[in-house]
């Protein structure tokens, strides 16, 4: 490794692009990008980081296209429409990109078939005619971006951090690039390695196939690998690296830089993003956490505190998302040395129920300490179900753990997995039951139908044997497969309970908030069921002084803590 450069003076010639491409959906800048840009200027390299879904556009082809689906899908079949429409969106946009306009009707039909999978609804021809015409739009727009931004930054390293609703596009750059300049090196990246083309899996080998611009693939925690990438020290043969390629170099989050957020126009996020920890010490079923990222790791407290508040200073930002996997084993030391500190900042994150989070003493401390949000896998609402995902959790202490949480005014985002192999229409019942149960305590309640990827997630191959591909009729042009499953409940039962499992939701006036006039409503709401909520979103745009109503709160109710595991420490393992 190279020696630390104190000043980010370059010392290498390779001058690097790394970019996020639309769709990318998410409250924060990419986080990824920002910390690799940190990373490798330390290392002496020139880097720039591109944000593509702050362009205008670009965003309006996506509004476009959601409006014209929002005409043809019938309300009780929309479901969590936006996370399900991404679906056809994005197969939609990797179908025009390879069906080279030989047959435009077979495009149309792969619309449509998208369609009667995902949305389970006809749509007629005109609008399949005028969805196509969205997509033409957005790639001749992106087409113009990317153009000037290569032509600006004329890199010699282009490094795409690619999540499934991104491929698309990300594909399109990398084609682009390479015609511009065929010794341009390009290295893709991201989340998608960890679901959509995870590493061992059929589809990763199919894509490589049939995006051979892609030079290098970096699957799995970034900088080190990256970093080696660019010093040669990978073998040169290959084109996918995974940590299993570095065994025992294991990254030293406690000296990796803040993330570098320079480049990125802020404004369009409400929040910025860093992270406490890399890993989960959990392997649940359905999840690809520890795949992606190796050993679990978290940062000192003081460390933590200390790149948040320069985060803050440094952008304007109180608000932030952090994006580990678990807060749980760094939230109770973090929250304390936050409180110790003058700054206010508040952060929200994913949080595992545990004792600890049924505890209104420590609950109470966290929000002292600026807890905003607590974004919890509830999964589902009957114990049956949660034991066969291994989540050690039941549903007693869910109710604990929400209810607690909320009593302080921390938001509760509750996420639930709909139709998990095995799941019962009893079982899905007790869901129902569970959220109705606790309604005025779930600031937020956000359902998918469980999804199912050939190899990543932990029970994937015990699955496999029960695999099929939905579209196989269009396999020429899609380059990644779509899975699913032969189990019970099936594919079209699992897309019918998660949309009773939306009415129901409506029906109580539980949200899931989409757009930032959503997410204010919702706020409104919780701030009149809870004395103690949290600052709206709002107010953390509006310029004047500090926000620090956390550091004069009193505790109003308190909850007896719930029998359970009574080890000693910050997260029962």
């Amino acid at each position: 490794m190279n020696a630390y450069n104190p000043n980010n003076k370059p010392v290498h010639g390779e001058k690097i692009l790394l970019a996020m491409l639309p769709f990318w959906s998410a409250m924060i800048p990419p986080l990824g990008i920002a910390c690799l840009k940190s990373f490798l200027q330390l290392h002496g390299y020139r880097v720039t980081t591109v944000d593509g879904n702050t362009d205008g556009q670009l965003r309006k082809s996506y509004d476009a296209y959601f409006a014209i689906l929002e005409e043809v899908v019938p309300l009780e079949k929309r479901g969590n429409f936006f996370n399900i429409g991404h679906d056809i969106l994005r197969n939609h946009m990797l179908g025009f990109l390879n069906h080279r306009h030989r047959d435009e009707n077979r495009l149309l039909e792969l619309v449509k078939t998208l369609a009667a999978h995902i949305y389970y609804c006809p749509i007629e021809h005109k609008y399949l005619e005028r969805l196509n015409d969205v997509i033409r739009d957005f790639f001749n727009s992106l087409e113009k971006f990317f153009m000037d931004v290569l032509e600006r930054e004329n890199p010699t390293v282009l490094g795409l951090s690619v999540f499934k609703d991104t491929l698309p596009a990300s594909i399109f750059a990398f084609r682009l690039a390479k015609a511009i300049n065929k010794k341009i090196k390009t290295v893709m990246g991201g989340g998608i390695f960890s679901d959509l083309l995870a590493v061992g899996s059929p589809d990763l080998d199919r894509f490589l196939e049939k995006v051979p611009e892609v030079d290098h693939v970096i699957a799995g925690e970034g900088e080190l690998l990256f970093l080696k990438l660019l010093q040669g020290r990978l073998p040169s043969n290959r084109r996918v690296y995974t940590l299993k390629d570095i065994p025992g170099d294991v990254f030293d989050i406690d000296l990796a830089p803040p993330p570098d957020f320079s480049d990125l126009n802020l404004l369009h996020y409400p929040a910025i993003s860093t992270y406490a920890s890399r890993s989960c010490p959990f392997q649940c079923g359905f999840c690809s956490e520890t795949v992606h990222w190796g050993p679990y790791r978290k940062k000192k407290p003081a460390q933590i505190a200390g790149e948040m508040i320069t985060l803050s200073q440094k952008h304007h930002y109180q608000l932030f998302l952090m994006c580990d996997s678990l807060l749980n084993p760094i939230i109770s030391p973090m929250s304390e040395a936050l409180n110790n500190e003058k700054h206010p900042v508040y952060w929200d994150g994913y949080l595992r129920i545990d004792s600890n989070v049924c505890d209104a003493d420590k609950t109470f401390s966290w929000r002292k300490g600026g807890f905003y949000r607590a974004r919890l896998g509830v999964e589902s609402g009957s114990d049956r179900v949660l034991k066969m995902m291994n989540k050690r959790i039941d549903t007693t202490q869910v109710k604990a753990a929400v209810s607690t949480l909320a009593n302080q005014g921390i938001k509760t985002t509750t996420m639930w997995v709909i139709g998990y192999p095995g799941e019962t229409e009893a079982d899905f019942q007790q869901t129902l039951d569970l959220v109705e149960e606790l309604k005025d305590d779930i600031y937020e309640a956000e359902c998918n139908a469980f999804w199912f990827y050939v190899n990543g997630q932990i029970e994937s191959r015990r699955w496999a044997q029960k695999a099929f591909t939905l579209y196989p009729g269009f396999m020429d042009i899609l380059p990644v497969n779509n899975w699913d499953l032969r189990v019970e409940p099936c594919r079209e039962e699992r897309y019918k309970r998660m949309n009773r499992f939306v009415a129901h939701c409506n029906r109580l006036n539980i949200p899931n908030p989409y757009s930032l006039r959503e997410i204010y409503e919702a706020d409104e709401r919780w701030k009149h069921l809870h004395e103690n909520a949290v600052p709206s979103i709002i107010e953390f745009q509006r310029s004047g002084p500090l926000i620090d109503e956390n550091k004069h709160l009193i505790q109003r109710i308190a909850i007896d803590r719930i029998d359970g595991d009574d080890r000693e420490g910050d997260f029962d393992f």
